[in-house]
């Protein structure tokens, strides 16, 4: 039993960082597109490239979590 708790506070815990930074990363690209629309085709893949790496972040912790 106190191992799903630790599993569960590992996973959420480890959850909440990289939530927060792709919702910040999101609401950058948007902001920078909405102010210059011309500029979607570089900030685009950039965006999805950060996200991607925030994401990885969140991954880790499901792995930590199914090890203990």
């Amino acid at each position: 039993m106190p191992e799903t708790i630790t599993s569960g506070i590992a996973i959420g815990l480890g959850a909440i960082g990289p939530g927060i930074g792709i919702g910040l990363i999101g609401f950058g690209a948007l902001q920078a597109i909405g102010r210059n629309p011309d500029a979607q085709n570089k900030i685009l893949p950039v965006m999805l490239l950060g996200m991607a790496f925030a994401e990885a972040i969140a991954i880790y912790a499901l792995v930590i979590a199914f090890i203990k």
